[in-house]
């Protein structure tokens, strides 16, 4: 019984990714259910009762992802360009759906985002994406001598809805600083709980690395350090949107059957790829629990 569930649980997971991995192609029924071969028949069935909603919305919701981050965090395409990639035949069209699922147009979405519509949107995408999450092993934790890495800070503090705002600021400086993310690793420290009770209580860093003097050319930017030494080091491959499975399992899991004890220093990650300059199964992120 539970080999065939992984074997379900595994062509599951194979239609998420062809489904990410193929967002501008056509992405019917027959080929979809093709890639996880299951009979047409059964599988718009299947797909709905093992995610919660149907294929047709799932490749919708993602394809709209894709354009919402193109449209907040880079200005390389054209709301045109950006339409015709989920899938839309004209602009207009692509503005209708839009404007119905987050309450905005795309072009007032990228000049000033309303990031709580955005997060209510996604819900049922990231809901159904949990469903076939990774469940980690100690085999899957190394231990790091990681080096001290200088790095510049720009701090979150308050309501995690409003958090895109601030990775917007963070990746119009770094660019401007010359930082990119292909030769300055970027970091992200959590100083809180994903979700603590108190919104704004929310904190967390946002951070490059970085050995220049800093400029912060009117952002609030400071000079800090993520210290080197002794690391359980967790990779999370995919959909790193939420880490905060890999991190419980670290603290709560991982630490106690170690032996091992924490250092005085929070959980982090680094971030060594993204989205969307790949797609969202093939994103890739370090979660480092500092060791004495």
């Amino acid at each position: 019984m539970k080999a065939a569930l992984q074997n379900y649980q595994a062509r599951m997971r194979r239609v998420l990714e062809h489904i990410d991995r193929h967002l501008d192609d056509d992405l019917d029924l027959e080929t979809v259910s093709g890639v996880a071969a299951f009979s047409r028949f059964h599988f718009h069935r299947q797909f709905t009762a093992t995610f919660g909603l149907s294929v047709h919305r799932y490749v919708q919701l993602a394809r709209m992802k894709r354009a919402s981050y193109l449209l907040a965090y880079t200005g390389a395409q054209s709301v045109t360009d950006i339409a015709m990639d989920a899938g839309y035949d004209a602009p207009d069209a692509f503005a209708r759906a839009f404007r119905q699922r987050f309450g905005q147009s795309p072009r007032s979405f990228r000049n000033s985002p309303d990031w709580e519509p955005w997060l209510a949107a996604f819900g049922p995408l990231d809901n159904a994406r949990c469903k076939l999450m990774k469940t980690f092993t100690s085999d899957d934790v190394t231990i790091r001598d990681v080096p001290a890495t200088r790095v510049a800070i720009m701090e979150h503090r308050g309501d995690p809805a409003t958090l895109g705002a601030t990775i917007r600021r963070f990746i119009a400086w770094r660019k401007a600083a010359g930082l990119h993310p292909s030769t300055s690793p970027t970091f992200n420290v959590w100083r809180s709980e994903r979700r603590p009770a108190s919104p704004a209580k929310y904190s967390t860093d946002l951070c490059v690395g970085t050995d220049r003097p800093i400029e912060a050319n009117g952002e609030e930017i400071k000079a800090g350090e993520i210290p080197g030494g002794r690391c359980a080091v967790l990779r999370v491959v995919g959909y790193t949107d939420n880490l905060e499975p890999a991190a419980l399992y670290l603290y709560r899991d991982w630490l106690p059957a170690s032996g091992e004890e924490a250092r005085d220093f929070p959980i982090y990650c680094q971030r060594l790829s993204f989205f969307p300059e790949v797609p969202e199964h093939e994103t890739v992120a370090d979660v480092f629990l500092p060791l004495k």
